[in-house]
């Protein structure tokens, strides 16, 4: 994963992650609503969450990405509270997953997970169960982010969601005129040096997610729980893609410059790029096709052995307010889980609550397959599902 600067301090990535030998003890579940995932129980499962929230220690140590503990909502959260915010920032997941190892080795108090890392921090044992109840704003979260099971196993919460996006198809309207219903675009020969996609082993869920429509017969159910077969085919569909890729971003600003310049035509995004781009004027515009698409989800998560818990809950019901979660998706360029945010959104920078979809309705999530590790235990329970280490090594190999 690689970061970018974009606007004031704010920094995107792309996530890899290496848990993949944890990952493989667990058995998968569905990708659907709460009650969440439907995994065997994690290690820390039996540690009952606390039930009220004492006095601030006076101190939160958290691992974050740059941009999440921005000053605008840091400072009065340390005025209101007592606790002074001590963060370290992490290039990647892989960082994140090693600094919280030995449930934060007593020092670390909460780590800012990615969707695709969350599982390999809970099936390593090193966060703990949270009580969802001592965060007022819990409640007004969209359905789908109080318990996704990139988070949530057996009904128990092992953080509580931030933000999230969408991985949209975005293309030059030039090129065309009209709207793509469809990520056959990004596989088209007529499309050869045109198009974009990122730099992650994520994209073979891309893949896997469009093939489960076109090519019934592979009987994907889950882009992320794929036997060797639904992999290899995955994989074949992306190598034939390998001359269309003009190039393979890991900063968001590649991408930007890619479309800015002409260089490329369609590919696959977030809403920030199709923001900035249009507000400077490029010939641009996104959708979901038909397929639907992946994307990824934030979740604040507590280490198992914090030594600041109360500091850690104080500080996620600051970020789960509105007000937080509104300044954090215009400053870092993604969208809160909170609807509520939309009327801060719109106050501090109109038009935003669309451009960001966190006005979307329950059914938008139905079109969307959020980032979740992949594993080598298949939902009917057998060994024969594709782990995230077998992705890396196909996606190393398919870009090389």
């Amino acid at each position: 994963m690689k970061r970018t600067e974009a606007g004031s301090g704010v920094w995107f990535r792309l996530a890899t992650v290496a848990v993949a030998g944890v990952m493989t003890l667990a058995a998968c579940g569905s990708n659907g609503g709460p009650p969440g995932s439907t995994l065997q129980a994690p290690p820390t499962a039996g540690i009952a969450p606390q039930r009220t929230i004492g006095p601030g220690e006076g101190k939160l140590n958290l691992i974050a990405w740059a941009g999440y503990t921005d000053t605008s909502w840091v400072t009065p959260f340390t005025k209101a509270t007592g606790c002074k915010v001590n963060a370290t920032y992490a290039d990647s997941s892989d960082q994140m997953v090693t600094l919280m190892a030995a449930g934060g080795g007593g020092k670390w108090d909460m780590i800012s997970a990615r969707g695709d890392a969350a599982l390999g921090l809970i099936y390593s044992g090193d966060v703990r169960p949270m009580n969802p109840d001592l965060i007022p704003d819990f409640g007004d979260f969209q359905t789908y982010f109080k318990s996704p099971p990139y988070n949530t196993i057996g009904g128990i919460h092992y953080g509580i969601s931030l933000q999230w996006s969408p991985n949209v198809l975005l293309y030059n309207t030039k090129k065309f005129p009209i709207k793509p219903t469809s990520w056959s675009v990004t596989y088209d020969p007529a499309n050869k040096d045109l198009i974009t996609v990122p730099d992650n082993p994520m994209q073979i869920a891309d893949a896997a997610l469009y093939l489960m429509s076109t090519q019934p017969n592979l009987a994907i159910k889950d882009p992320y729980e794929l036997t060797q077969k639904q992999f290899d085919a995955s994989v074949a569909l992306l190598t034939q893609q390998r001359p269309l890729v003009k190039k393979y971003w890991a900063l968001v600003f590649d991408e930007i410059q890619l479309f800015k310049s002409g260089n490329v035509f369609a590919g696959a995004a977030w809403p920030y790029q199709t923001i900035y781009l249009q507000a400077a004027n490029a010939s641009v515009a996104d959708t979901i096709p038909s397929e639907g698409a992946t994307g990824w989800g934030d979740t604040w998560m507590l280490a198992t052995n914090a030594p600041h818990p109360n500091c850690a809950y104080l500080w996620t019901k600051w970020v789960s307010s509105p007000l937080v979660q509104a300044e954090q998706a215009l400053l870092f360029g993604e969208t809160p889980v909170n609807p509520k945010a939309c009327a801060q959104m719109e106050r501090l920078s109109p038009g935003s609550c669309k451009r960001y979809h966190a006005d979307a309705v329950g059914s938008y999530f139905d079109t969307i397959k959020f980032w979740k590790t992949p594993i080598a235990t298949c939902p009917d329970g057998s060994k024969s599902c594709i782990p995230y280490s077998q992705w890396q090594n196909a996606w190393t190999a398919i870009i090389s």
